[in-house]
């Protein structure tokens, strides 16, 4: 009796849990996409990424790169970590 009374408290823990998210997980491996989008921008340009300043003076193909670099990053940020567990 005393084993079917810790599984009914076992069973109904596991039930009323709330739903596990992934969000640090999904938010790592959408900025590391973002990442990897970036330096393929700048090579693409022909520069290497993280060696020129994002200063007026940058070439107009680096600045571009930047905003893609942070529109998506801020997608990550809204979407990514309230990704829910599969």
């Amino acid at each position: 009796m005393r084993l079917s009374r810790a599984f009914a408290c076992l069973a109904t823990s596991l039930v009323l849990a709330p739903q596990a998210y992934a969000g640090p997980i999904a938010y790592g491996l959408c900025q590391t996409g973002c990442n990897t989008m970036a330096v393929a921008c700048y090579a693409a340009a022909g520069v290497t990424f993280g060696t020129v300043v994002a200063a007026a003076a940058a070439p107009a193909v680096i600045l571009g790169c930047n905003a893609a670099l942070g529109t998506c990053s801020a997608t990550c940020a809204t979407v990514a970590l309230l990704a829910p567990t599969p």
